[in-house]
């Protein structure tokens, strides 16, 4: 550990003189690169210089110990021996923290795919409160939300629902949310009073930028565009506005219909292939790493059953880390941060472990 925070401060020293040279800051994509990396390796450095520090006066305080024959001196100099060991404990379980390797798409905005499952109409239902819930989060945390594409059905619910959050941290915090989600209830359709087991996927894409993923338009892609149609057939405007996209490489077909205007039925088209795209990118790294390297909260692959909403007991439940709230109504209007922070907590633990393995 101590040669990496070693490493670490020669390259910030490096930074430093390279963010004073007017050479490097005339360029603004390396200055930006460079404000990046001095931002994420500042607290590293301080809390560094403060280990060092307490080391310094760990060793001055042990000296006074075997000197000093005053009785009151050597009270006083041992309690402040253990006060000090106990600092350097502390601070080297805060270097450890700093030191587990961030996620590069913490940063990101995010899209987020909720799809109806299992259970028909109750699912779809479902998928409907699952989407009022992630976008009350966003409202929490003075969030963005733009929906990409929706296929509604006739009782309020969606078949599925792809929209963006744009927000800081949106998806460091809500990238644990990948999977399926199960409710128990009775419908409302149902006589017998009998519980039914719905499901809903929910896949949390980062937002992937053009510098992410590179596509060429000339040669990758088919583009398509068709008339937009409403429910029952009825066309929504005379226009052929509506896009089909086809990643020839890899056959991923993104349709967008929502909007009038052809161009930006294109733009949320593009947005939402980009995140696929890096999704499956992302995809291929971790299955390399999987057998290694599994994390104690998934894969975040959208065919793990990762929470279940059960309604008569007014009960959540996340199956990854074995959380249970009783609250079920104020986790439905957006209130997640319990769950968001143990699966945070679980996560930096096991990455901690694998580091020190």
């Amino acid at each position: 550990m101590f040669n990496k925070l070693k490493d670490i401060q020669k390259k910030y020293i490096d930074v430093e003189k390279s963010l004073s040279d007017p050479a490097q800051i005339s360029k603004p994509q390396r200055l930006q690169e460079l404000s990046k990396m001095h931002a994420e390796l500042s607290p590293i450095v301080s809390a560094y210089k403060d280990f060092q520090q307490l080391e310094t006066a760990i060793e001055e305080t042990q000296t006074l110990l075997t000197e000093e024959n005053d009785t009151d001196m050597l009270e006083l100099a041992q309690e402040e021996l253990t006060d000090l060991e106990k600092q350097k404990d502390e601070l080297t379980e805060a270097l450890k923290m700093l030191l587990i390797p961030k996620d590069p798409n913490d940063e990101k905005n995010v899209i987020i795919e909720i799809r109806a499952g299992t259970g028909g109409e109750e699912a779809s239902l479902f998928a409907a409160e699952i989407f009022r819930m992630y976008t009350r989060y966003a409202e929490r945390r003075s969030w963005k939300i733009e929906m990409l594409s929706a296929n509604a059905t006739g009782l309020k619910g969606f078949k599925e629902a792809v929209f963006s959050v744009q927000g800081k941290l949106a998806y460091s915090l809500l990238k644990y949310e990948g999977g399926i989600h199960r409710v128990q209830r009775i419908p409302a359709t149902e006589t017998s009073g009998r519980i039914h087991t719905s499901a809903v996927t929910v896949a949390v894409l980062p937002e992937a930028e053009e510098v992410d993923i590179e596509i060429d338009e000339a040669t990758e892609l088919r583009i398509d565009t068709y008339r937009s149609s409403g429910p029952g057939g009825q066309s929504v405007n005379t226009t052929d506005s509506a896009i089909r996209i086809t990643h020839i490489p890899t056959g991923l077909v993104v349709t967008q219909q929502d909007e009038k205007s052809q161009h930006k039925n294109r733009s949320k088209a593009m947005k939402i292939l980009r995140a696929r795209l890096q999704e499956r990118k992302q995809a291929e790294l971790n299955s390399e790493r999987a057998e290694t390297r599994r994390s104690m909260v998934g894969s975040g692959d959208r065919s793990e059953k990762i929470r279940t909403y059960n309604f008569p007991q007014s009960r959540v439940t996340d199956h990854r880390i074995q959380f249970s709230i009783h609250q079920l109504d104020a986790v439905l209007d957006g209130q997640l941060d319990p769950f968001i922070e143990r699966l945070t907590t679980a996560d930096q633990a096991e990455k901690l472990k694998n580091e020190e393995n």
